[in-house]
């Protein structure tokens, strides 16, 4: 594990998205990393595309959490 430096407005940008979404600054920052590394091995796809192949990846139905 290791020290990432960023900005202080992007360190602020991840706190209050961390508190909208829940999760700590560390798990949303890494969530930002690893949706930015994924949109950028697959331009062609959507970020709905790509939450799709992570859910199915993690065998996760989508149709069951939307409709039940």
């Amino acid at each position: 594990m290791g020290i990432v430096k960023i900005s202080d407005e992007l360190h602020e940008d991840v706190r209050r998205a961390s508190s909208v979404m829940v999760r700590s600054i560390n798990a949303q920052a890494e969530y930002w990393i690893k949706m930015g590394k994924l949109a950028e091995a697959n331009p062609d796809m959507s970020f709905s595309q790509i939450m799709r192949e992570q859910m199915q990846h993690a065998d996760i139905d989508m149709r069951n959490i939307v409709s039940g």
